[in-house]
């Protein structure tokens, strides 16, 4: 639990990123479960969302 704690002080922006991002590929995935994407989109899918979930985590840093 220390090592999560120090990880977090030391690396705000990039453990913003690593919830961010497990939190919206869970979403992305109970939204889009029922629609038939091929195992392509759904990584590219994936891909764009972890991606902005870095953007919102830099955003929400700004000072």
């Amino acid at each position: 639990m220390q090592s999560l704690k120090n990880f977090w002080s030391n690396y705000p922006v990039l453990s913003n990123w690593l919830i961010l991002a497990i939190g919206m590929v869970i979403i992305l995935f109970f939204s889009a479960r029922h629609v038939g994407f091929l195992p392509g989109q759904w990584a590219a899918l994936m891909g764009a969302t972890i991606g902005l979930a870095g953007l919102c985590a830099w955003i929400i840093n700004w000072e």
